[in-house]
């Protein structure tokens, strides 16, 4: 076989450009396959032994007030391992830097020793010393936000009481990896920051000597947490307690473990996506370059060589030109993963970070793109095995050649030879027209794809940020107040106007479905925060019944007219059946709504508000802000701009960077099929351009018949990609589909322009460098080739 191994570095060779393209391609499937998987690996890996190391709990729950003999009944409930109670309370932060009010989140740590759960990682600085009441712990993302450093000090309000505090310390912990302030969207660590005290000190602060207000507990290994959060709730119930939830509703974990999940997405499918144009561009070229060498073929079996060696000699080029690009992907991949699981620890923080290369994905993106690669070109191989010495000897008969209908029209008349020329060979291989024309299509399509998150966001953000909330700002109540404290707002300065809204930890029921969420209860009149269907507009709040999101009514599988049990986990605790009245599309969340008196009348309580929604003028927000900073019974601010900010800074942020990730990858494909596609054709009509050089036609003339054929083709597959990119862009939106976030599937006509115009660069780029070929053709070479 030495013989046909120098055929094959002979061929690679001389097929160097052609080689490269391809192995661009599946460098490109491998990358995205290396890249998602280790930074899935890495970032499970961290994560897990994170919360082993720390001791992240395994079941939460918050209480009104409880005492603090009741831990010891908690600990007796079967299964569970560990407890710790303590104090967690909202307060607001007051900081000279800065304008608005900051909301903070205070938990107690024991006064002498760690916290037995949720252990804290201390990067800088100390713990609480015993008996300092003025001493906090800062989380590192909030620290970092605003520049502390141990021995600064700042004031917070306290129920009702200004203090100052010393930062002593600054940690972070398995509980907030993604520290995400109550009813926001996203992460902002300029205005949303936990901070640790001593038990004494909050005990004190907040009348909760001998109590708490907040359980945490460990499950001994192979329990699962239902029994146990059920029986937790009994013991609960009667101290106000609000539910119960597992480790994987917890919120900083459930947004990680979302974010896992859609990575994992991205490696099953975008790779399958590069990879089967792998295949299809290998099949392209191998069975071309085959049809050129037929009389090679019937040379090898002429000389003794076997059906099996000759096929085993095409699958080496195939294994060949797999490999450049195997290796190739892994250097690319591996490199990317490091940044990507990178750009994840900005964004969810953990205290170390495991990255580390796994032989085994570099093994299976080896296996599945060599494996797809064989499997695209098999067919070819086999017809070469197959194809018997006499037949492979002569030259492969000629194609009917006859007149056209084209031929006759005035059309053809009018057009010069040149361009009949490139009809013809399009009509005369309308099969080779149509698969190029696919691969050009399916480049375009996956830039379609890549481009079309930044529409998803962009309509998003407008929907749920402009749409449906029209208020410049929302505040949040120390706990449920009369409705004449509305009144009270709306004498503040620079608000304008002032509306209600109240939220409220429900438990929906319908036969064995559930869901823990909430209701929000807003006024049918509203007009600051609106109940908003993407897909249909303003929705009105009915007098009576529900009001649900699609995805929870998917969840509970109900529609309009169905009846939902609902127990509310809080105040009197009524459980009742409440009809579904109308439903409608969100892209966030899975809210559910009912009109504010109407819910009133459900909790058995007087009409009352917990946030504020406030209108305000702009040119008095400083005074508004400062104002609201010394309310006591303000929890917290939060201000839409912000929101908006803080969301294009994680979400949006975050995604496009896969977007210049992927678009690079989409570029490369379209250059290798574009440019092997012209490669191709060069090769296989080479003798042809050769005669019409020397019967007089010029060096741009023959450029236009070679590369006119590639540009109609390319024309053609600009719309085709267009489609393709459609259904490939509505394949990962459903893909995407998360109980957090739903992906809209919305693309706008400047996605698709843009797509275009890079298929249609990267075909320039390809042209020019099959132009600079075809000038360095040389004629008697070429016309010595035996027919």
């Amino acid at each position: 076989m030495r013989a046909l191994d120098h055929k094959l570095f002979r061929d690679l060779w001389r097929l160097k450009g052609q080689v490269i393209a391809i192995a661009i391609v599946i460098a490109s499937g491998v990358a995205v396959l290396v890249m998602s998987l280790t930074a899935l690996d890495s970032l499970e890996e961290t994560a897990h032994a994170y919360y082993e190391r720390y001791r992240f709990a395994h079941v939460f729950a918050n209480v009104k007030r409880a005492p603090e003999r009741l831990a010891r009944r908690i600990a007796e409930i079967p299964g569970v391992q560990a407890v710790e109670t303590r104090i967690s309370k909202f307060a607001t932060l007051d900081l000279e830097h800065f304008a608005e009010p900051a909301i903070g989140r205070l938990i107690s740590t024991p006064e002498r020793g760690e916290s037995t759960l949720n252990q804290l990682a201390l990067r800088k600085g100390r713990l609480v010393a015993p008996g300092r009441d003025n001493e906090v712990v800062l989380s590192e993302p909030f620290a970092e936000a605003h520049g502390f450093r141990p021995g600064d000090r700042f004031d917070v309000i306290m129920n009702g009481n200004k203090r100052k505090l010393e930062v002593v310390g600054i940690a972070l912990s398995p509980e907030f990896v993604y520290a995400i302030a109550p009813g926001s969207l996203t992460s902002d660590d300029e205005r949303y920051g936990v901070g640790w005290m001593g038990r004494k000190t909050l005990e004190a602060a907040y009348d909760l000597d001998g109590a708490f207000n907040d359980v945490s507990l460990t499950l001994l290994r192979g329990i699962q947490p239902e029994a146990v959060i059920e029986r937790l709730d009994q013991l609960l119930d009667r101290y106000g307690g609000t539910g119960a939830f597992a480790r994987a509703d917890q919120i900083s974990n459930w947004f990680l473990m979302n974010e896992l999940e859609q990575l994992e997405t991205v490696s099953s499918i975008l790779p399958a996506i590069f990879l089967a144009v792998a295949a299809f561009l290998t099949n392209m070229v191998l069975a071309r370059l085959i049809a050129t060498e037929r009389s090679e073929i019937g040379l090898m079996k002429a000389f003794g060589y076997s059906n099996v060696e000759v096929g085993w000699h095409y699958a080496k080029m195939v294994i060949a030109m797999s490999a450049v690009g195997i290796v190739l992907g892994w250097a690319v991949g591996a490199w990317l993963g490091q940044v990507n699981t990178q750009i994840y620890a900005e964004f969810y923080r953990f205290p170390f970070l495991f990255y580390r290369v796994d032989p085994a994905i570099f093994g299976l993106a080896a296996l599945v793109s060599l494996g797809a690669a064989l499997a695209g070109t098999i067919g070819a191989v086999r017809r070469a095995a197959a194809l018997p010495p006499a037949e492979a000897m002569r030259p492969p008969t000629p194609p009917i050649y006859k007149r056209t209908r084209l031929g006759g029209t005035r059309l053809a008349r009018w057009l010069d030879q040149p361009t009949r020329i490139v009809l013809r060979q399009i009509a005369r291989w309308p099969l080779r027209s149509v698969l190029t024309s696919t691969g050009v299509g399916l480049s375009v399509g996956v830039l379609v794809m890549a481009n079309q998150w930044h529409d998803s966001i962009e309509h998003s953000l407008d929907v749920y940020f402009y749409q449906a909330q029209r208020q410049d700002m929302m505040v949040a109540l120390v706990e449920a107040r009369s409705s004449a404290a509305v009144f009270e707002f709306e004498r503040l300065p620079g608000v304008m106007a002032a509306e209600p809204m109240r939220t409220v930890s429900a438990d929906f029921r319908v036969g064995t479905r559930n869901h823990r969420g909430t209701i929000e209860g807003v006024r049918p009149d509203a007009t600051l925060h609106l109940v908003y269907d993407a897909k249909g507009g303003i929705v009105h709040v009915p007098q009576e019944g529900l009001l649900l999101s699609t995805k929870l009514a998917e969840k509970l599988g109900v529609g309009v007219g169905d009846s939902v049990w609902v127990e509310i986990r809080q105040g009197r605790r009524p459980t009742l059946q409440v009809p579904v009245v109308r439903l409608f599309e969100t892209y966030i969340g899975m809210p559910a709504y009912m009109d504010l008196r109407a819910l009133d009348r459900m909790l058995l309580e007087r009409p009352s508000v917990e946030y504020v929604n406030l209108l305000v003028d702009e040119s008095e927000e400083p005074a508004l802000l400062a104002a609201l900073k010394n309310l006591p019974a303000v929890s917290a601010v939060m201000l839409r701009r912000a929101a908006v900010d803080a969301f294009r800074e994680t979400v949006a942020e975050t995604l496009l960077i896969y977007i210049g990730f992927f678009t690079v990858f989409a570029g490369a494909l379209a250059l290798g099929v574009v440019y092997n596609t012209s490669r191709i054709a060069l090769s296989e009509r080479g003798r042809e351009l050769a005669t019409l050089r020397v019967l007089g036609f010029s060096r741009t003339e023959i450029s236009y018949i070679l590369l006119s054929e590639l540009a109609l083709l390319v024309l053609v597959a600009l719309p085709l990609g267009c489609v393709m990119g459609f259904g490939l862009a509505w394949i990962m939106t459903s893909a995407f589909e998360t109980e957090i976030y739903r992906v809209p599937m919305v693309i706008e006509a400047s996605t698709y322009g843009t797509s275009m115009l890079v298929a249609l660069a990267v075909t320039i780029v390809s042209a020019a460098l099959v132009r600079r070929r075809l000038d360095r053709l040389d004629l008697i070479a070429v016309l010595k080739t035996r027919e």
